[in-house]
């Protein structure tokens, strides 16, 4: 077996590990982080839970940073006292970004984990089966419940050989999206292996896992092996090493093979991961902004080759630099030693250990400014200036490039620097609480800004207008912006829902309001990206019934079947360019057709002709949506028992 069939086999509850068949596996962790941790806070509570049933779980603090008003700090406020009433560890704000906090002082090799962050499957790089979904579903995890989903594919990636002089984990994963695109990994689990992979840390293998979810896959998965034990004893954690390896004849559905001895630094340019090409061939770029950091690359190891690299240097004249170490261990670490003094005597703006640029909280670029970035994502208007253009790199190559004031191939600097993972990292778990004693005397504290998270209605016919057609790589960015305006409201729906679409469609959710909801036409690959669900909740807010695309990305589409709202995809894609905004779908007699599993029938009655969809969905979520969405659902089945 491989290794993702071994940790998927002792944690299966129902189905079989068959390719394209629907499993249940039970989730030993969970985290949830303060963009959409309120939300699946208020969704556990609206299950009637007292105690979560994990292993363990953990609420981070690392998205709602900027305090501009009472709405970030109530939303922490809530979380702590929520997690406090349910048996849940809180990681405070300042200690970090949750996906490295994870990494350093949770995540354990061979368990499951489930987040309400697209990017959980940082995890993989420990050794981790971690996945990314929607509050809710794991909202369900925390009460007991397992995981339900589509058995993927399990693609061996087979690294060679080793990575020359200025070439970084960074640079494996841009050379996959380069080959495999956005919309390669769909449906699928990347599990590592070959003599390249002993090569690597566990802090750059998880720079791999983590924009993994770039390919749009489910998960990627390194082996638990020698490194693995070394990245845990050092973290004071030895006793959580399991060894985990494929079996010397485990089968796969496809292999990819890298040969690390030919990599060289890569770049994606704008406004796509996979706009991939080499350094060395984007020209000499006039660089204005670079910002060092987030889930994917702020680990110790890469702030110290960037302070190493800035070390008695000064960043070029009109670059703005800003460095965000992951956590607060890396941040003291840096302090300890002298780097984070090299860094400022460079010229570097030091942020706090938060997500921060990553996702528009902050840092946004200049008018038509060229941001070099070490992010995993370079969408178009996501940095918070919608005419700037965001370049993601290694560590090496924006470091470099602050200083050369253009991007520039690091290899130009000389000789390597090295740097090693340390025998000991410095310990501190202050900043995290741990679950009380006496958790039934906490009183869960919210604030007048959360509001009730919508509930959509059963299932009827719909004829509606299609109120915004769209192409495709549809990213939950473009649906629900996520900038420092809009993160503040993210325990709002009401109020957050007016800004759907916005950075394509300022008019769209007045047009949703003055036309009682609507139809979403998309192309492929809609909704990929983060695993927000509020790219569902407002337009499920909106009144939005349907949406039909080309094709869907795995979360998106669970978090719209979550929220009621029929995921349907053309039988025909010739049919999505005959709709236009404003014509009038009809789907008649939709709760049978929805029954059927046959292909449904939908009626343009604005140019009179009819058209098939598909609803490529199990039987269960079938019911859920009849149900008009999940928490329907399972309010009615408990009642039912």
């Amino acid at each position: 077996m491989n290794l993702t069939q071994k940790i998927l086999k002792k944690h299966l509850v129902d189905g079989e590990l068959i390719k394209g068949h629907e499993i249940a596996i039970k989730i030993d962790q969970t985290l949830t982080q303060d963009s959409t941790g309120t939300m699946a806070y208020l969704e556990l509570e609206a299950l009637g839970v007292d105690k979560v049933k994990t292993e363990l779980s953990v609420a981070y603090v690392d998205h709602n940073m900027l305090q501009e008003g009472f709405e970030n700090a109530d939303d922490h406020k809530y979380i702590q006292t929520v997690a406090a009433k349910h048996g849940i560890y809180f990681s405070r704000p300042g200690n970090g970004i949750c996906h490295q906090v994870h990494l350093e002082r949770f995540g354990k090799p061979g368990k499951t984990l489930l987040g309400s962050d697209s990017h959980t499957p940082t995890g993989g790089g420990i050794g981790m089966l971690a996945i990314g979904a929607g509050g809710l579903d794991v909202a369900l995890a925390m009460a007991g419940e397992p995981y339900r989903l589509i058995m993927p594919e399990v693609i061996n990636v087979r690294l060679t050989g080793k990575l020359r002089p200025w070439v970084s984990s960074k640079d494996i994963i841009l050379e996959l999206l380069r080959r495999l695109t956005v919309k390669g990994g769909v449906g699928k689990i990347f599990e590592y292996s070959g003599d390249g992979v002993a090569t690597l840390s566990v802090p750059e293998r998880a720079t791999i896992t983590n924009m993994g979810a770039e390919l749009g896959a489910t998960t990627s998965i390194f082996p638990s092996d020698f490194r693995t034990y070394e990245f845990l004893k050092a973290q004071k954690r030895a006793d959580d090493f399991e060894a985990l390896l494929p079996d010397d004849d485990a089968e796969y559905d496809g292999v990819i093979e890298i040969n690390l001895d030919e990599l060289e630094p890569m770049v994606a340019l704008p406004y796509s991961p996979d706009n991939v090409i080499k350094v060395k061939d984007a020209g000499k770029l006039k660089v204005d902004q670079v910002a060092i950091g987030s889930c994917t690359n702020s680990s110790y190891m890469d702030m110290m080759k960037v302070a190493a690299i800035l070390k008695g240097g000064l960043i070029a004249e009109g670059v703005s630099l800003v460095i965000s170490p992951g956590s607060r261990q890396v941040l003291n670490m840096l302090a300890k030693n002298g780097a984070l003094s090299d860094m400022i005597s460079a010229g570097a703006r030091i942020l706090e250990t938060a997500c921060g640029p990553c996702i528009g909280m902050g840092q946004a670029p200049a008018t038509n400014a060229i941001s070099l970035r070490t992010f995993n994502r370079n969408f178009y208007g996501r940095c918070g200036t919608k005419s700037a253009k965001v370049y993601l790199v290694s560590p090496e190559v924006a470091a470099a490039s602050a200083l050369a004031g253009y991007l520039i191939d690091p290899r130009e600097l000389g000789d390597e620097i090295n740097v090693e993972m340390p025998s000991e990292f410095l310990v501190n778990d202050n900043m995290i609480i741990k679950p009380p004693v006496n958790a039934d005397e906490f009183e869960v504290v919210r604030g007048p800004n959360i509001k009730p998270f919508p509930l959509n209605t059963p299932l009827s016919d719909i004829q509606k207008k299609v109120l915004i057609k769209v192409g495709d790589d549809i990213t939950t960015d473009h649906i629900m912006p996520s900038n420092a305006k809009l993160l503040p409201l993210r325990s709002n729906i009401p109020e957050l829902s007016k800004h759907c679409f916005e950075t394509i469609d300022p008019d769209f959710s007045k047009r949703a309001s003055e036309n009682g909801g609507g139809i979403i036409i998309g192309g492929n690959n809609y909704g990929q990206g983060s695993s927000r669900e509020h790219a569902a909740l407002a337009p499920l807010q909106l009144g939005i019934k349907a949406v039909i695309a080309k094709s869907f990305a795995r979360i998106h589409k669970a978090n719209l079947i979550n929220s009621g709202i029929l995921p349907l995809t053309f039988v025909n894609d010739e049919d999505y360019d005959k709709i236009e905004a404003g014509d009038v779908l009809k789907i008649e007699d939709a709760v049978r057709q929805v029954l059927s599993k046959e292909k449904i029938v939908v009626i343009n009655e604005t140019k009179g002709y009819k058209f098939e969809v598909n609803l490529d969905v199990t039987d269960r979520n079938r019911e859920i949506l009849i149900e008009g969405g999940l928490i329907n659902y399972v309010k009615k089945k408990d009642k039912v028992k």
